[in-house]
């Protein structure tokens, strides 16, 4: 049905009707709530309506007119529409059509850049605008997703308690909170898929390593991972690893894994937090091996080069000629996934906080780890373990240095770590995260690193200075001259 003035007016409004806005608008209205709806094409709007109109109270709109003209004040407007210039259409026109105090609010997968740009200039023309992060997928944005919204305190005031309805809740807490100011909700977002990045990247080398190192079947992999799923590996990912595994292609009768182009596909946001983190500074290695391990992987015609030309492997070995017991290599692999997990979420953390102080959001770690124990993809039992490490300390330096972590890693995690990157090198196989993750850890527990020489070497070419340890104050060598040290 399209607006009408005798028609009780829409609590909230969705535009852009593909399935994620068209799933997030049906999640509303199971909540009880009249949504406005509209979509650029008419013939969407009307589709969402025959289909779907039974499960609640809907408005259809053709125009954006018409649909603001439909929204209780303050009006609130979901964006489902691709991001970028799409958006900052749809931006301009609900600005337009609204009114002083109303709501706007993207819930794509935006640049929080953009997200800050936009707030500004919604501002200026008294039009709040938030930027949610909405994580699930297709199934999370009807059944319940994660939601981190941005914004004004003031639209999380009037936003909160929609929100709450819809989002995934896990011992009766809503999965959403309010992230920060301005781009605060899509920067963490961004952070959560680039952890979802290197969290899949190491379940894919898990799998690889447990495939062609041990052996064994997809549907016997499926079933170790199933396994692995009642344990402190439970997680979305894992669960659904194992449902892909054990899925038999109908056409030919294989495993559907092995019918699949073996190339990765990413959209931005893993690549935008491995840019972010370099220009914070923080060492996200997990997450940019996982970029890199999804860039390659697309490199089809480069590796089939690389096929032919009978690249070198060098000595390679088996399992059985290293002496390693299949079992007890099994069990090895899952321990370093877990461990490669912790500090791919660790690495994750320390964005945050960082981009956080940077913005000056105050974003609270321990809140984020709550809202993503359901509804989104990286959902894991181990965020119960996270939330409560912030809890006990708001200001822990590195989640591997919380008492309850660093106690898993003495439980011989780390051993089992370092014999898996070790076997998977003799064998060939790569292992970009498990391994990237591992030097990590070890730079992170070293008490030197080589970045004394790499200073000296700075200071030898570009008189770049170095500090001591024995003395406060800068220090440059005359390299070229009688090698004299001059201090600033």
């Amino acid at each position: 049905m399209t607006a009408d003035a005798s028609e009780p007016l829409a609590q909230i409004g969705v535009v852009g009707m593909a399935v994620m806005g068209s799933n997030l608008a049906r999640n509303f209205a199971s909540k009880g709530h009249t949504v406005a709806i509209y979509n650029r094409s008419p013939e969407k709007t009307r589709a969402v309506i025959n289909e779907y109109g039974h499960e609640g109270n809907f408005i259809a709109a053709e125009t954006i007119e018409d649909f603001v003209a439909s929204l209780q004040r303050p009006r609130k407007a979901v964006i489902m529409v691709q991001a970028g210039a799409a958006t900052d259409a749809v931006i301009e026109q609900l600005a337009d059509a609204m009114e002083d105090g109303d709501i706007i609010i993207d819930g794509g997968n935006a640049l929080f850049t953009d997200t800050i740009r936009r707030e500004r200039e919604m501002a200026k023309r008294n039009r709040h605008f938030v930027g949610a992060g909405i994580s699930g997928g297709e199934e999370g944005a009807l059944r319940g997703p994660s939601i981190m919204p941005g914004g004004p305190v003031e639209s999380w005031e009037t936003l909160g308690p929609l929100l709450e309805d819809i989002a995934a809740k896990v011992d009766g807490t809503p999965c959403v909170t309010h992230i920060g100011p301005d781009g605060a909700g899509h920067f963490v977002k961004m952070v959560h898929n680039g952890i979802e990045y290197a969290d899949m990247q190491v379940i894919g080398e898990a799998y690889h390593l447990l495939r062609y190192a041990a052996g064994l079947a997809p549907a016997e992999i499926a079933d170790i991972f199933t396994e692995w799923n009642k344990g402190d590996l439970d997680s979305y990912l894992i669960e659904i690893t194992a449902e892909v595994l054990r899925q038999v292609d109908a056409r030919t009768g294989k495993p559907c894994i092995d019918v699949i182009v073996d190339a990765a596909g990413q959209k931005g946001t893993g690549r935008w937090t491995v840019k972010e983190a370099l220009d914070l500074g923080v060492p996200t290695t997990a997450i940019g091996e996982a970029v890199f391990a999804r860039a390659l992987s697309s490199a089809l015609a480069q590796r089939e080069a690389a096929t032919e030309a009978e690249l070198p492997a060098g000595e390679l070995s088996t399992l059985e000629a290293l002496g390693v017991e299949k079992t007890a290599f099994i069990d090895d692999v899952r321990r370093a996934l877990y461990a490669s997990k912790l500090v791919a979420y660790a690495q994750g953390f320390d964005e945050i906080n960082a981009g956080s102080a940077e913005h000056n959001w105050d974003i609270k770690p321990g809140d984020l780890a709550r809202i993503w124990r359901g509804g989104c993809i990286i959902r894991a039992k181990f965020l119960d373990r996270i939330t409560e490490a912030y809890e006990n300390d708001p200001n822990l330096p590195s989640l591997l240095l919380d008492p309850y972590f660093t106690g898993e890693l003495q439980k011989g995690l780390v051993d089992a770590w370092r014999r898996v990157v070790v076997v998977a090198t003799q064998l060939g196989l790569p292992v970009p995260v498990f391994a990237s993750s591992l030097s990590y850890y070890d730079s992170l527990r070293a008490k030197r690193l080589p970045a004394a020489l790499i200073q000296g070497q700075r200071d030898f070419f570009g008189a770049h200075t170095y500090r001591r340890v024995d003395m406060e104050g800068t220090f440059h060598t005359t390299w070229s001259g009688e090698r004299e040290e001059l201090s600033y």
